[in-house]
């Protein structure tokens, strides 16, 4: 008997820590939402703005379509980055954001094919970067957006 009243508040003090850790990390998700996708909001942002200067370094880096690349790459890292920040559709943006994170980073950052050591090492850092930045986007995919995301207003309904 004693053992099952022990179980029936253990386990709502474990209801209760654990209600109360997921709300502390909601300011988290926020800040870490922001961070995140403010650098995709202010470099999409220079894309969409100079898209011709952006398609002509996709063309000189051998992709093909560029110019219809470019206005869709663009669009994605701007408003995929102002999505992620707002808090909307925040894990399915997210997942975008992972393949689009790849794909940039195998066009941009290609440092098996330099030979300088300079140039060399400094695009290891960028692709490194690149593959922290997936794993921030894959936390959000796990994690969702939290309460402080527009998506939220929507399924309060």
């Amino acid at each position: 008997m004693s053992t099952s009243t022990f179980g029936a508040h253990s386990s709502a003090a474990t209801r209760t820590a654990n209600a109360t850790t997921l709300h502390a990390a909601d300011p988290l998700l926020l800040l870490g939402r922001v961070l995140i996708g403010s650098i995709f909001v202010v470099s999409g942002y220079a894309k969409i703005t100079a898209v011709a200067a952006f398609a002509a370094s996709l063309e000189k880096r051998g992709v093909p379509f560029a110019s219809t690349l470019a206005v869709i790459g663009a669009c994605v890292e701007f408003f995929g980055g102002l999505a992620i920040v707002l808090g909307v559709e925040v894990r399915y943006v997210a997942a975008l954001m992972v393949a689009f994170v790849i794909v940039a980073t195998l066009i941009s950052h290609r440092f098996w094919d330099i030979q300088d050591a300079a140039a060399r090492q400094a695009q290891v850092t960028q692709f490194s970067k690149n593959v922290a930045i997936i794993g921030g986007f894959v936390m959000l995919v796990a994690a969702g957006g939290g309460r402080y995301a527009v998506e939220r207003l929507w399924r309060r309904s």
